[in-house]
C-alpha cells in the first residue's frame, strides 16, 4: 500500500519559499472550501481576486495584487455550471500571464470533459479541445487527479501531474470498515477490473468482476467509423470485393465472476456521476449474498438525484473525496462520506514551488495503477 502518513506531511508542509501566489478561480462560495483547506496546509494567504459574473453573463476576473516574477498556483475545483468553471480559469490564467506572472499552475483536481475523451461517430475530443485552450491562455504546468483516461496527459503540450486518490481511499477502507479482511473488491464492469485489480492486491483481498450488464454508452461505438458510405460511393466498389463486416456484440446475462456470498462488496471506480449502473450492480450483489455494499470513487460528481437514489438504494455507503465540493449532496442523503485529498495537493504544490522531485508522491505506482 502506498499511503503516506499524516504526520510526515504535516513536518514539511509549511517549508515554502517565497514568491508563491494562491488563487481559487471559482466565483461560487461552495467551491472554496478546498483552495482554503490548501492554503491552511501551506501556511499562506490566499491571493486577492475577484472573480464574478457581469449582468450580461460575462465572467470577468480581477486580480488585486501583483503576479510579475512570481509562481502562481491556480485552484479550480468543477461546479455544477462547468462551462462557467472552464471560463473563469481561461480568463483567469489569461490575465496571470498578461500580468508578467513566472509560471502559471492550475490544480485542477477533477478535469472536466473527461469522459468526452474519445472519438464518437460524428463528435469531438472534447478533452483535446479543453487542453489546448489552457495551453493556449498560457498555462505552464497541471496537476490534477485520477484522470478518466491517464492518456489525457498527451493532450497537453505542458508537464501534468496526475496525481491519485487511491492511498486515501484504501485508508478510509483500513481504518473505518472493521471487517474488510471478510471483503471483496468489486468491477462493476470490466472496464473497471484493472482499478479493482490494484485495490484488491494491496489490500491482499479477492476480486469479482460484474459481466454482462446493459452496454456503457461510453464504450459503444467510439471508433468514429461507423457511418456506411454514400451511394455515390457504394456503386464504385468491385462487385466481387466482399469486406468482412464485424460481428455485433451481444452482452451475456449478469453474472459475477467471483465469489461474493456472505462478504463486504466494496465497488470501485474513478467517477460516480450517473448512478444507475452502480445500484444495478448493487443489486445484483445482493443476489449474490453479499450483506454490505459500499461504492468508493474519486469524484462525486452525483448528478441530478443521484442523492435519493442512494439514500433508497442497496448501498450502504457511498465514499467520494472532495475533488469536487457536494455538501448539499451529503445533506439529502447521509450514505454519502467524504475523504479530504489536501494534504497530496498542498504537496505537490510546495514540491513544484521548491524545485523538489515529484517522485514521492508516485511511489509505488505502477504503469496500470
Amino acid at each position: 500500500m502506498f499511503c503516506v502518513p499524516s504526520t510526515e506531511f504535516g513536518a514539511i508542509m509549511n517549508i515554502t519559499k517565497g514568491g508563491l501566489v494562491l488563487f481559487s478561480a471559482n466565483s461560487n462560495s461552495s467551491c472554496m472550501e478546498l483552495s482554503k483547506r490548501i492554503a491552511e496546509r501551506l501556511g499562506v494567504e490566499m491571493g486577492k481576486v475577484q472573480v464574478y459574473q457581469e449582468p450580461n453573463r460575462e465572467t470577468r476576473v480581477q486580480i488585486q495584487e501583483s503576479v510579475r516574477g512570481k509562481d502562481v498556483f491556480i485552484i479550480q475545483t468543477v461546479s455544477k455550471d462547468v462551462n462557467t468553471t472552464i471560463m473563469e480559469l481561461l480568463i483567469m490564467v489569461y490575465a496571470c500571464k498578461t500580468s508578467c506572472a513566472k509560471s502559471i499552475i492550475g490544480v485542477i483536481p477533477y478535469f472536466p470533459y473527461s469522459k468526452q475523451c474519445k472519438m464518437r461517430k460524428r463528435g469531438s475530443i472534447v478533452s483535446k479541445l479543453l487542453a489546448s485552450m489552457m495551453c493556449k491562455a498560457g498555462l505552464t504546468h497541471l496537476i490534477t487527479m485520477d484522470l478518466h483516461q491517464k492518456e489525457i496527459q498527451g493532450f497537453f503540450n505542458i508537464p501534468v501531474d496526475n496525481l491519485r486518490a487511491s492511498p486515501f481511499l484504501l485508508q478510509y477502507i483500513q481504518e473505518e470498515i472493521p471487517d474488510y479482511r471478510n471483503a471483496v473488491i468489486v468491477a462493476k464492469s470490466p472496464a473497471s477490473a484493472k482499478r479493482a485489480q490494484s485495490f484488491a492486491e494491496r489490500l491482499r483481498l479477492g476480486i469479482a468482476v460484474i459481466h454482462g450488464e446493459a452496454q456503457d454508452a461510453e464504450s459503444d461505438m467510439v471508433d468514429g467509423r461507423h457511418s456506411p458510405p454514400t451511394a455515390k460511393y457504394v456503386a464504385a466498389i468491385h462487385p466481387s470485393l466482399e469486406i468482412p463486416m464485424l460481428i455485433p456484440k451481444e452482452k451475456p446475462p449478469i453474472t459475477v465472476v467471483g465469489d461474493v456470498g456472505g462478504r463486504i462488496a466494496i465497488i470501485v471506480d474513478d467517477i460516480i456521476d450517473d448512478v444507475d449502473t452502480f445500484l444495478a450492480a448493487a443489486e445484483t450483489l445482493k443476489e449474490r449474498g453479499a450483506y454490505k455494499i459500499f461504492v468508493m470513487a474519486t469524484h462525486g460528481l452525483l448528478s441530478s438525484d443521484a442523492p435519493r437514489l442512494i439514500e433508497e438504494s442497496a448501498i450502504d455507503e457511498v465514499v467520494v473525496t472532495n475533488t469536487i465540493p457536494h455538501e448539499i449532496q451529503k445533506l439529502q442523503c447521509p450514505k454519502i462520506k467524504t475523504v479530504d485529498i489536501s494534504m497530496i495537493l498542498s504537496e505537490a504544490i510546495r514540491r513544484i514551488h521548491n524545485g523538489e522531485s515529484m517522485s514521492y508522491l508516485f511511489r509505488n505506482i505502477g504503469v496500470d495503477d
